[in-house]
């Protein structure tokens, strides 16, 4: 049987639906050593910055149970060093660059997109918003509609008609619809969800803080619940708006999971630092998990986990009860799955 991978997001097509995840790969170089970065979905890049940045002091990891902290601090060269190195070398290979931009005020956004604009191989813009606002005595932006959605609206201002922008969302807020709506209607064209949740982790050796920037951003498979919810809530609130999947994400079927929930495809990051080969590993999984449901296109299953369950009586007489899973194909028959009280 042969699946039809193909995703499409904000009217651009992709041929697969899995992506690195920014921060956790570069620009594909160092990917590049372990499988051929173009046959993903996406490459997403580091966080660009208009100016070189050398991050935060060190230590600048830690390792949690079932995840890691990371406070890197945005280190990177700049966008010039970009736009003549990172995105010309993902060009020459065909890959399809999903960039990611960071700034300290929306001012600085609007100039990084503006300097995407016209650039051979840029599939689509993300924008870190999840960056301290330094007009705003470092509010973070995604922690506020307003904010986000200027950063937005000028991010879409600056960018070519035909290159989507996603926003990439923060999960530490107590509404996320909320941003995600503001971000929508300031002209985003779909949704990253999620960036990491601010954590800590004290050294009882030390007695002090375990990273030296105090605080990071918590990954890894402790938040893929957190994603999941977060990914459902924006999809259920806004099922028109295409989401970009991302957190915990060690399997294809952890993949699925952010499928059914609503994402129409996936970033992997974290796994990526254990296992090089993790997004073309989860990609074959992913594969096999919809070809044993008998599941031909990959947009079948996107926020099907929404769709309501139809119960039906069986030809005997059952107490325990069946549930009737809906079709998930032209030519599928319902499945009926045992339900456990």
């Amino acid at each position: 049987m042969s699946v039809d991978l193909t995703t499409v997001l904000a009217g651009t097509s992709f041929p697969n639906p899995v992506f690195t995840a920014s921060g956790c790969a570069a620009a594909g170089q160092e990917l590049h050593q372990f499988f051929d970065v173009a046959g993903l979905g996406g490459v997403v890049t580091k966080s660009i910055m208009l100016n070189t940045r050398s991050g935060r002091a060190t230590p600048r990891m830690a390792e949690t149970p079932s995840g890691m902290l990371n406070s890197i601090g945005l280190q990177g060269p700049g966008i010039e060093h970009f736009l003549d190195h990172d995105l010309p070398w993902l060009a020459d290979r065909g890959a399809r660059a999903v960039v990611s931009i960071a700034g300290g005020s929306i001012d600085d956004y609007a100039r990084l997109a503006s300097q995407l604009r016209g650039r051979p191989g840029v599939a689509m813009v993300e924008v870190n918003i999840s960056c301290p606002n330094v007009e705003d005595r470092g509010q973070v932006f995604a922690c506020d509609a307003k904010a986000s959605s200027g950063v937005v609206n000028a991010v879409r201002k600056n960018t070519d008609a035909g290159i989507p922008v996603f926003a990439k969302l923060s999960p530490d807020v107590t509404d996320i619809v909320s941003i995600a709506r503001s971000c929508v209607d300031a002209g985003a064209d779909g949704l990253s969800v999620i960036n990491t949740l601010l954590g800590m982790v004290i050294d009882t050796t030390t007695m002090r803080p375990a990273l030296a920037g105090i605080t990071g951003g918590l990954s890894g498979p402790a938040i893929r619940p957190v994603a999941v919810r977060c990914v459902w809530q924006v999809h259920q609130a806004m099922p028109e708006v295409p989401i970009l999947g991302m957190g915990g994400i060690r399997t294809g079927l952890d993949a699925l999971e952010f499928l059914l929930a609503g994402a129409s495809a996936v970033s992997i990051g974290t796994v990526v630092f254990g296992d090089p080969t993790a997004p073309v590993r989860i990609l074959d999984e992913l594969t096999r998990a919809l070809e044993d449901r008998g599941i031909d296109r990959l947009s079948d299953v996107v926020g099907l986990a929404h769709r309501p369950p139809r119960t039906f009586m069986p030809e005997e007489p059952d107490p325990v009860g069946d549930v009737m899973v809906p079709d998930v194909g032209p030519d599928s028959a319902p499945v009926p799955v045992e339900v456990r009280s």
